[in-house]
């Protein structure tokens, strides 16, 4: 065989699996996820009770109304820095990440004692969740536990009982992946949602 063939066949080849799997194969699993999970493979998008786009359920938002349950603090402040007056170099490196501050480091040990003291003045039970940021800083769960710390403070501001809120911690609660990986996990933005659902 001579090289000029050689060469011809090399480069069909490319060509047919170039086309199979940066075009065909693409596609075809763009089609299967809006076919099979179109929720999740349009970004997981919740809406409010008019049918607006809120957020996405898989990023957290940051929530400081009493009125509210409160999500974990984030690093970046989920990403909401404004780039235009971004003194605090939020998005120098991106929107998500942690802080990879050491457990030892000042400004760690200064932030988690005035969010302690926030919590406590709030009459919110300071719980692990509320008090450190994930490692992505976007995580949008809190745990079962501190959802139901917060209870009194919303359900004072909202003028609800407390077992009403206990009923959407539970129908909010997501459990553990297959049932045995990860842990119980409240979404945020949905037990709000609800919220706003059942105050009106």
């Amino acid at each position: 065989m001579s090289f000029a063939r050689e060469a011809g066949r090399a480069i069909r080849s490319t060509l047919v699996l170039w086309v199979i799997t940066a075009l065909i194969y693409p596609l075809m699993m763009v089609a299967f996820g809006q076919l099979a999970f179109p929720f999740q493979a349009n970004g997981s998008i919740l809406t409010n009770t008019q049918g607006q786009p809120i957020g996405s359920a898989l990023i957290g938002q940051p929530f400081t109304s009493d009125r509210y349950f409160n999500s974990r603090p984030s690093t970046t402040n989920y990403s909401t820095a404004n780039p235009n007056a971004d003194e605090a170099g939020i998005l120098k490196t991106g929107v998500s990440g942690a802080s990879n501050l050491a457990p030892s480091n000042p400004d760690l040990l200064k932030r988690v004692q005035e969010s302690t003291t926030q919590l406590k003045q709030s009459g919110i039970e300071p719980t692990a969740d509320l008090v450190y940021t994930s490692g992505s800083s976007l995580d949008p769960h809190i745990t079962p536990e501190a959802a139901r710390a917060q209870i009194t403070r919303v359900a004072t501001a909202r003028g609800l009982q407390p077992n009403q809120l206990q009923d959407l911690i539970n129908q909010n609660t997501d459990g553990r992946f297959l049932g045995i990986f990860g842990e119980p996990g409240v979404n945020v933005l949905r037990l709000n949602l609800a919220l706003d659902a059942l105050s009106s």
